[in-house]
C-alpha cells in the first residue's frame, strides 16, 4: 500500500507567509559521487546530531519550532534512559532565521564544523543548504518538506517519504505530484458536493488555490472561488457569499490570522459548513484561543495529515509522547512528527551500534526504510525511487476534528482510511 503523498501540503505551509521557499541549486548526480562521509566519534564519545529550525523567521517565533521541540523531548528522554548503546546524544541547535544565508551558515556549522552524524527534524523556511548536506552525504532524517528539497536530493529523508528519483532534479523533470485523497474523503464520508477555495490576490496564494481547485474538480465537486485583497481583506463579504452558495466545505490558501478572521465572519453571517479544512501545521492545541471569537466555525475545523493525532492518548506511542512533553505550554502535530523523526534516527543508530554509528551506516538504514511507522505514529513511510511518476496511488489519511472540551478527535483508523486516487502534476 502506497502512503499518502504530502508534497502538495508542503505548499500550504509555505503559504502561511505567502512566500516561496528556495531549495538551493540543483546538481547533477555526478556531484554526489565523492565520499566525504566522516566517521562517528569514539564509542565513549557523545553522538552529535543537529537540528536546524527557522525559529526566528518572519512568520514568528513559534511557527516552525514544533518539530524541534518534539525531537528535543525525545532525546532528553533517551539520555535519561542511557542514550544509544551507552552513548549520550548531544543535540546541536541552529536557528537559520528563515533565510537562505542563515540556512547555509547552519549547515556549515553543524555539518562541517561540529561533524554531526545526522540532521534531525529540519524545519527550514528556505533550505538553501540542502545541496551541501547532500554532497556531504549527511543523512537528514524526518525533516518537514516546506520546500522541494526532500524530493530533490539523495541523503535527505523527509518525514512523509518520497518516491521521486532524488537525483539532484526536483521530482520528475521538475514536476511533483499530489493526490486528491482529502477531497475524496469528504465526498465519501460526508457527502460533500460543493467546496469553496479562499485565497488572497497574491501570486503564491492564488497558485496554491488553483491547485486545490484542480483536485476538487477532479473529484467532481462544484467549486466556488473566493479571492480577497491581501492588504484589506473583506472576509465578511466572502462569508456572505459562502452562505449564499451553500458551500459544504471551505479550503483556503491564506494565513492563520486570516483563517481566524474568516471563521469569525462566517459565524457572524451564519455561514455553516460541514468542514472548514486546515492542514497539519494548524493542528495544534491553540485552536480555542486563536478562534475564540468563532465558536461555531471553530467546532467545524478539520485537519488532515499523515501522522497519528497527538490527542489520541489511547495509543501507547502517543501516550509516551504526551507524557514526555507534558511540561510544554502547547501541543501540536508538528511536535509529534519531530518526536517521530528523533525516534527514527535512534532506530537507525541502534542498528549501527555493532559496526559503528557513522553517517554512512545511518544513511544506509534510512535508504532502505520501507514501511517505517515510528511505532505507529506515522503512516508507513518509504523512499522507493520510481523512474516514472505515478498516475494513481493508494493513499491513506489521518483525519481529526476539533471539538470544544475534547480537543482534536480522531476520525476513523488512519491505516484504513485509504483511497485509490489520481496523482496530479504541479511545479513547485
Amino acid at each position: 500500500m502506497r502512503r499518502r503523498s504530502r508534497a502538495v501540503e508542503a505548499l500550504a505551509a509555505v503559504l502561511l507567509l505567502a512566500l516561496s521557499a528556495a531549495c538551493g541549486s540543483r546538481l547533477p548526480e555526478s556531484d554526489f559521487e565523492h565520499d566525504d562521509r566522516g566517521s562517528a566519534p569514539r564509542d565513549s564519545a557523545p553522538l552529535r546530531v543537529g537540528i536546524i529550525t527557522s525559529a526566528t523567521s518572519p512568520v514568528g517565533g513559534s511557527a516552525f519550532t514544533g518539530p524541534r521541540d518534539g525531537a528535543r523531548a525525545w532525546f532528553d528522554r533517551l539520555d535519561a534512559r542511557g542514550g544509544i548503546d551507552g552513548r549520550h546524544v548531544e543535540v546541536r541547535l541552529c536557528d537559520d532565521g528563515g533565510s537562505g544565508v542563515g540556512n547555509n551558515e547552519c549547515v556549515h556549522r553543524l555539518v562541517e564544523e561540529d561533524k554531526v552524524v545526522a540532521l534531525v527534524a529540519t524545519t527550514a523556511l528556505d533550505y538553501a543548504g540542502a545541496s551541501r548536506v547532500s554532497r556531504a552525504r549527511v543523512p537528514d532524517i524526518g525533516g518537514q518538506p516546506i520546500g522541494s528539497a526532500y524530493d530533490t536530493y539523495p541523503h535527505l529523508y523527509g518525514i512523509y517519504g518520497s518516491h521521486a528519483p532524488r537525483n539532484g532534479t526536483t521530482g520528475w523533470d521538475g514536476k511533483l505530484y499530489g493526490g486528491t485523497e482529502v477531497y475524496r474523503y469528504f465526498k465519501r464520508e460526508h457527502g460533500a458536493r460543493t467546496a469553496a477555495v479562499v485565497s488572497y490576490n497574491q501570486s503564491a496564494s492564488a497558485a496554491y488555490a488553483r491547485l486545490v481547485e484542480r483536485g476538487l474538480r477532479a473529484e467532481g465537486y462544484q467549486v466556488v472561488t473566493e479571492q480577497v485583497d491581501f492588504a484589506l481583506p473583506n472576509f465578511r463579504a466572502v462569508a456572505a457569499d459562502l452562505k449564499e452558495q451553500g458551500a459544504d466545505l471551505v479550503f483556503d490558501a491564506i494565513d492563520s490570522h486570516g483563517n481566524a478572521r474568516l471563521c469569525q465572519a462566517m459565524d457572524e453571517v451564519g455561514a455553516h459548513v460541514t468542514a472548514k479544512v486546515t492542514n497539519v501545521q494548524n493542528w495544534t492545541s491553540t485552536v480555542a484561543d486563536a478562534y475564540k471569537d468563532a465558536p461555531r466555525c471553530r467546532n467545524a475545523l478539520w485537519a488532515t495529515g499523515s501522522s497519528r493525532n497527538y490527542d489520541d492518548t489511547g495509543h501507547p506511542a502517543v501516550r509516551e509522547f504526551r507524557e514526555a512533553t507534558k511540561n510544554l505550554k502547547t501541543h501540536s502535530q508538528w511536535q509529534l512528527e519531530g518526536w517521530a523523526a528523533a525516534r527514527w534516527f535512534t532506530d537507525a543508530a541502534r542498528s549501527c551500534a555493532r559496526t559503528g554509528i557513522t553517517r554512512a551506516c545511518v544513511d544506509a538504514y534510512m535508504n532502505r526504510s520501507e514501511g517505517y511507522t515510528a511505532g505507529g505514529l506515522l503512516l508507513p513511510v518509504g523512499f522507493e525511487r520510481l523512474a516514472e511518476p505515478p498516475r494513481t496511488s493508494r493513499t491513506c489519511l489521518s483525519v481529526a476534528r476539533w471539538q470544544d472540551g475534547r480537543g482534536w478527535v480522531g476520525q476513523g483508523n488512519m491505516n484504513r482510511t485509504c483511497f485509490d486516487v489520481p496523482q496530479l502534476a504541479y511545479e513547485p
